[in-house]
């Protein structure tokens, strides 16, 4: 009978050489199944490097309703904020000294226009005696000169008369464009000066007015997609560079941005922009490569070995044309592949 311990010795022994006998031999490996969809290999390419800005909504063009004469504004009819059409009356100036100037004008011309019956009375009368025989012509030459000079005065004062009435006219502030009125501050009673502006309207498109130091500002282009930040101007995400000032004012560059869906009534309100300032390098991929579940973004990475993985990465903002910028996660010279679609 064999004891145990020389029982478990041969055991240990025949375990052994069976080990022994099959590290010759290769393990199996598993086939993978071919991995299908459209890949990507990741790379570094120059995007455009943004900032965020300030912008301002504005007017293209502003037009100023100025007071066309001196004296005291007895009316105005407007106030921030009212829409007005071209050649609205906004308000009134009055000068006293004008309203006199035209009565003593009115004088001058019922004088000059009595002065002329009398004169073609006269002529009438020489003319009778001269077709008699009892008037020499150089009479008649007298009369007739003094009608002619009697008909010219009343003219002149007519003139006089309606130069005068039309400066009262010009008492009346018009509307240069329909627009909204942005300013009118000047208060009723104010003695106003011939060109003082009473009323700032606005006038042309509305766009957003960017304002960036020289350096900066050197990389604007007319054409440029300039993105909105939030929801500052609803139902518009991005904007278009319509005009680039080309002169500095210290030391800032500015630029028009055209955006859809802007209103009159958000003029002066303050809009952050993302702002092209340069060029850097950075990873960009196809949206259509990404998945988000649950919040996470998520890429499908494939290795040398065709095994399937998904990484989380972090995405920062669009880079044009559906690319989205990978801020970590992957590296240049990774391979990612589309997701599956559902059948």
């Amino acid at each position: 009978m064999i004891k145990r311990p020389a029982l478990f010795a041969v055991l240990a022994i025949a375990m052994l050489a069976v080990g022994l006998s099959s590290c010759g031999e290769k393990p199996e490996v598993a086939a993978t199944a071919p991995v299908r969809g459209e890949r990507l290999e990741v790379a570094e390419v120059m995007i455009d490097a943004v900032k965020p800005a300030s912008a301002v909504v504005a007017s293209r063009d502003l037009a100023e309703a100025r007071a066309r004469i001196p004296g005291t504004l007895t009316q105005l009819s407007v106030r921030e904020g009212d829409l007005v059409r071209r050649g609205q009356v906004i308000g009134v100036v009055v000068d006293n000294r004008i309203g006199l100037e035209t009565s003593a004008f009115d004088a001058q011309v019922a004088a000059a226009e009595a002065e002329a019956v009398r004169a073609r009375g006269d002529l009438s009368r020489v003319q009778t005696l001269f077709d008699r025989g009892f008037y020499a012509q150089a009479g008649l030459d007298r009369a007739r000169a003094a009608a002619a000079a009697a008909e010219a005065q009343v003219r002149a004062a007519r003139a006089q008369r309606g130069a005068s009435a039309e400066t009262a006219a010009q008492g009346r502030i018009l509307a240069p464009a329909a627009g909204r009125v942005l300013t009118a501050d000047t208060p009723v009673g104010s003695v106003v000066n011939g060109g003082q502006s009473i009323a700032t309207i606005t006038a042309g498109p509305l766009v957003l007015r960017l304002e960036l130091p020289e350096a900066q500002g050197r990389n604007l282009r007319v054409g440029q997609v300039i993105s909105l930040s939030g929801d500052d101007v609803p139902g518009a995400s991005s904007g278009t560079i319509a005009q680039v000032y080309p002169a500095a004012t210290a030391g800032r560059t500015m630029a028009d941005i055209a955006v859809a869906g802007l209103a009159s009534d958000r003029v002066g309100q303050r809009v952050i922009v993302q702002v092209p300032v340069g060029q850097r390098r950075a990873l960009v991929l196809p949206r259509r490569f990404v998945t988000t579940r649950y919040g996470i973004d998520f890429v499908r990475t494939v290795d040398g070995a065709g095994r399937v993985s998904e990484a989380p990465v972090q995405l920062g903002g669009p880079a044009g044309d559906d690319r989205v910028e990978v801020l970590s996660g992957l590296a240049a010279g990774d391979v990612v592949l589309a997701p599956e679609r559902a059948r």
